[in-house]
């Protein structure tokens, strides 16, 4: 998949109007998203919560693939793939035995549902919902002819520069009082994406990034961040309309 071509005129002339850009596309595909805002506002019952909760148990435990998908798109030298690698590192716990992202999310889902059956595997019995799925396969798709500077863009833009952002909202969304009546929520898996994991990983895709200046690769990044983040954002969406079907 490459993006779909100019979606309206926008005047780049440095990296920091991309960042700009980016930041309108969040707010406008996320933050003012209906997910978002029902999520805020307390609106959720449980068993909405629940299936959101294990929906993106899919996506998290996905998202190694993701980086691995883009490091086999990067350019063969450590400048270039080293940061991919520092964040897939943080996936797996950097090592630590119970610290990986898969086995912190775990933590968050099962203070959802404390009586959720998980397989052999870990991983619930209910089925993948097609916005997951979709929202994996065109990520992973998009690498497969992806220049490095695109891949680069795809995480760095596309996902990272507001992962902490987006997390944050969501870990505070959670500690809606509706959320946590009969037992308190644990969101560790949110906050540190939000406070410590994100940011960092961002830093890390923009000292390569904003090595590139001309205005064709800075309208490439853009169109390339702007798409992966719709990606993601239509997910949130379909979600949501799942959810309101329950």
């Amino acid at each position: 998949m490459k993006p779909s071509g100019l979606q309206g005129t926008v005047h780049l002339a440095t990296y920091e109007d991309v960042e700009r850009e980016m930041q309108q596309v969040v707010r406008t595909e996320f933050h003012e998203a209906d997910f978002f805002r029902t999520l805020a506002a307390g609106g959720y019952s449980g068993a909405q919560i629940r299936h959101f909760a294990i929906q993106y148990s899919f996506y998290s435990r996905n998202f190694p693939r993701v980086l691995g998908a883009s490091i086999a798109a990067m350019a063969p030298m450590d400048s270039w793939w080293v940061p991919l690698a520092d964040n897939l590192w943080d996936e797996a716990g950097r090592g630590q035995p119970g610290k990986s992202h898969e086995q912190l999310y775990k933590t968050f889902l099962l203070s959802v549902d404390p009586k959720l059956f998980l397989n052999d595997l870990g991983m619930p019995e209910d089925g993948v919902s097609p916005a997951v799925d979709q929202a994996i396969f065109t990520f992973l798709e998009f690498f497969r002819n992806a220049s490095p500077l695109e891949a680069m863009a795809a995480v760095g833009l596309g996902s990272e520069v507001f992962a902490g952002d987006v997390m944050g909202t969501i870990a505070r969304g959670l500690r809606h009082p509706s959320y946590n009546l009969e037992s308190k929520l644990d969101l560790l898996f949110w906050d540190v994406h939000a406070d410590e994991h994100e940011p960092r990983h961002y830093q890390l895709c923009k000292d390569i990034l904003i090595q590139f200046t001309s205005q064709s690769d800075l309208q490439t990044m853009f169109e390339v961040g702007r798409s992966i983040a719709k990606s993601e954002a239509k997910m949130y969406q379909e979600l949501h309309n799942e959810m309101v079907r329950l």
